[in-house]
């Protein structure tokens, strides 16, 4: 008798991570020592601004079913009482997504990112990319997209909007090397 179908996601190489957008499955390595390096840069200053009873968390699945997507920014707040809501967590409830561009499909996070986040409730969307070594910031989303876009280059400022109010320092951030 052959054993019963497996149920559920497909493995994944070890390291990586799967997105839904839509019908597109994304599937990404695991993120360079530049790429962890720039994301604690970042984290640690939002660390110092986070409001009360939010937590940070990178990789967490964040669903929105009408949206039909399921993200795992690098970086989000979410509120402490979405603990009780184990793996299904609303996207709305995130403060910010933080990505770090990947080399290999920067895309994801320019493109189908720059789509996905505002439809899904994420009322700031945060992009480093080491690559152009610029950090831009999307503020002020309806259903479709963001209104507002801010791009700071590595070594200057960026201000960060409420609920964080804070100006986020890119002096220490690393490009990616060629």
């Amino acid at each position: 008798m052959p054993p019963p179908a497996r149920r559920g996601p497909p493995h994944l190489p070890a390291g990586c991570k799967a997105e839904l957008s839509g019908d597109t499955v994304v599937i990404q390595a695991p993120p360079s020592l530049i790429h962890q390096f720039d994301l604690a840069v970042v984290q640690r200053q939002f660390e110092a601004h986070c409001p009360p009873g939010y937590f940070p968390t990178g990789n967490s699945d964040l669903t929105s079913p009408e949206v039909g997507s399921v993200r795992s920014p690098d970086l989000t707040y979410l509120p402490e009482d979405v603990i009780e809501l184990g793996r299904e967590i609303p996207a709305e409830l995130a403060l910010i997504a933080v990505e770090v561009v990947s080399p290999s499909d920067p895309e994801n996070d320019w493109s189908g990112k720059v789509r996905d986040y505002p439809r899904m409730g994420f009322p700031l969307y945060l992009i480093v990319d080491p690559r152009q070594k610029t950090v831009t910031l999307f503020s002020e989303p309806n259903r479709d997209r963001y209104h507002t876009r801010t791009e700071r280059e590595f070594g200057e400022r960026l201000r960060i909007p409420e609920p964080f109010d804070f100006e986020l320092d890119l002096s220490r951030l690393v490009p990616y090397r060629d």
